[in-house]
C-alpha cells in the first residue's frame, strides 16, 4: 500500500500539529504494509531524503498569498508522485493544495483528514468557498480530528455521509524517556510544583488570558516555546509584574518530555477554533499530567474531559482559569486522580497504534470502492 501525504510544510524547522501528526502515523503504519512518502513547499527544496517511516520531497515555495504557500512546480511534482501511489492522503486546510488536486487531474483514491476550519482569513475564505466545496466534494472520504469537531464544524456538516472520526494520536515509542535527575532539577529550579505550557506562542493559544489570570496569584508557571505572540507576552508579563513566568524559549524533545514529567499540572488556555485538537494535550496524557483546557468545541475537549483528565473551563475568561489553576495547586489529591485518568485515557485512545490501524483500514476501503473510479488506483506495490 503506498501512500502520498501532500501539505504545505513538513520536516526540517516545522513542528507544527499536522508535521508531527504525520510523522507518528506513518512510523506506526510502516510495520503494518504501508509505505509513505511526503511532498511539502520549502523555499530552498533539498534532494530527497529516505527515513525508515517515510520519503521526503520537497517542491519550491515561490511565494505566500494570504498565508497561503503558493509553488509553480509543486503540481508537476505532485503528479508525478501521485502516479506512484495507490492513495493520495491530504492534510486541509491549504487552498493551494485544492487547486493542486484539480490541475494534476491525480486520477487516484484519495481521502481529506481535516485539521481545522479556516478561522482567521474571512475575507479569504469568503472567496475560497466555491473551490473548498468543490474540492471536498471530490475526494474519496474525510476524517474528523474527533467527534467535537465533526459536530460543530458547518463545513463538515455539508460533508457527513462521507466524513468519519479518527481521532490523532501519538506513538509513544517516538519519544524519549524523561531524565530523572534532570526532572528533580526542574523542580527545585521552578519551586517544587509548576504549572506548565508547551507550544508555539500563536495568537489562538490564550496566554495573554492566561497572563491576566496570573495577576497576583504566586504559582509557578512555565512557558516552553517560541512564536510570533512572544514579544507581546513578555511585556504583558512585566506590565503584571509576574515575576512567577518563566519564558524558557523552545525545547528539545528530551527537554519537553523532562518538564511533562517535572511540572504539576498542564495549562492549554487556546481561545479560538484555530487550535482544533492540542497535540500538547496528548502528550500530557501520556506523561499522566492532569490538564486544564477551553472548551471550544474541538478536540482540546476530546482530550481533556472535564471533571475525569482535568478542568474545563470557558474560552477566554482569567478568572476561570485562575479558578481552575486554584482547584488543582490546592488539591494534590484531585490532581493526581486526575493525571492517573489522563494515562488511562491515552492508553485507550492511542496505545496499540489504534489510530494507525484505523487509517489503514480507510486506505484499504477507499481503495476496494474508489479504485474502479479511477484508472490508474492499483492499490500494490512500493514506491520507487
Amino acid at each position: 500500500m503506498k501512500v502520498l501525504h501532500f501539505y504545505k510544510a513538513f520536516g526540517g524547522k516545522e513542528r507544527g500539529g499536522v508535521a508531527h501528526f504525520i510523522t507518528h502515523l506513518a512510523h506506526v503504519t510502516t510495520p503494518l504494509g504501508v509505505a509513505h512518502t511526503v511532498l511539502s513547499l520549502e523555499p530552498r527544496p533539498q534532494p530527497a531524503r529516505v527515513t525508515p517511516d517515510y520519503v521526503q520531497h520537497h517542491a519550491k515555495e515561490d511565494f505566500r498569498l494570504a498565508s497561503t504557500s503558493v509553488s509553480f512546480s509543486a503540481v508537476g511534482k505532485f503528479s508525478e508522485l501521485a502516479a506512484q501511489a495507490d492513495v493520495v492522503h491530504y492534510h486541509f486546510p491549504w487552498p493551494y493544495m485544492d487547486v493542486a488536486h484539480f490541475l494534476a487531474r491525480a486520477q487516484k483514491p484519495s481521502i481529506v483528514t481535516y485539521h481545522s476550519d479556516i478561522v482567521r482569513q474571512r475575507f479569504f475564505n469568503r472567496l475560497y468557498q466555491p473551490l473548498m466545496r468543490r474540492f471536498l466534494g471530490s475526494v474519496d472520504a474525510i476524517v474528523a480530528t474527533s467527534p467535537n469537531y465533526l459536530a460543530s464544524s458547518s463545513v463538515l456538516a455539508q460533508f457527513r455521509e462521507k466524513t468519519e472520526v479518527i481521532a490523532l494520536g501519538i506513538d509513544q515509542a517516538l519519544y524519549p524517556e524523561p531524565d530523572a535527575c534532570k526532572v528533580a532539577a526542574l523542580r527545585e529550579r521552578f519551586g517544587g510544583r509548576f504549572f506548565l505550557f508547551v507550544g508555539v506562542l500563536r495568537y489562538y493559544k490564550g496566554l495573554h488570558f492566561l497572563m491576566q489570570a496570573l495577576a497576583g496569584c504566586p504559582w509557578p508557571v512555565v512557558l516552553a516555546g517560541g512564536g510570533p505572540e512572544l514579544p507581546r507576552l513578555r511585556a504583558m508579563a512585566d506590565s503584571l509584574g509576574l515575576k512567577n513566568v518563566h519564558f524558557i524559549g523552545e525545547v528539545s524533545e528530551q527537554e519537553k518530555m523532562d518538564l511533562l514529567q517535572a511540572c504539576h499540572a498542564f495549562v492549554f488556555p487556546s481561545h479560538l477554533r484555530s487550535e482544533a485538537f492540542g497535540i500538547s494535550l496528548l502528550e500530557a496524557s501520556m506523561l499522566g499530567r492532569p490538564m486544564i483546557s477551553a472548551e471550544i468545541g474541538t478536540g482540546t475537549s476530546f482530550v481533556n474531559r472535564d471533571g475525569e483528565t482535568g478542568i474545563v473551563v470557558p474560552p477566554a475568561d482569567p478568572a476561570a482559569l485562575r479558578q481552575a489553576m486554584r482547584i488543582l495547586w490546592e488539591s494534590p489529591e484531585l490532581a493526581q486522580k486526575y493525571g492517573r485518568a489522563a494515562r488511562d485515557w491515552f492508553d485507550a485512545l492511542c496505545g496499540r497504534a489504534y489510530f494507525g490501524r484505523q487509517y489503514l483500514a480507510l486506505y484499504e476501503r477507499v481503495c476496494a470502492t474508489a479504485g474502479g473510479r479511477h484508472a490508474k488506483g492499483s492499490c500494490t506495490g512500493r514506491f520507487s
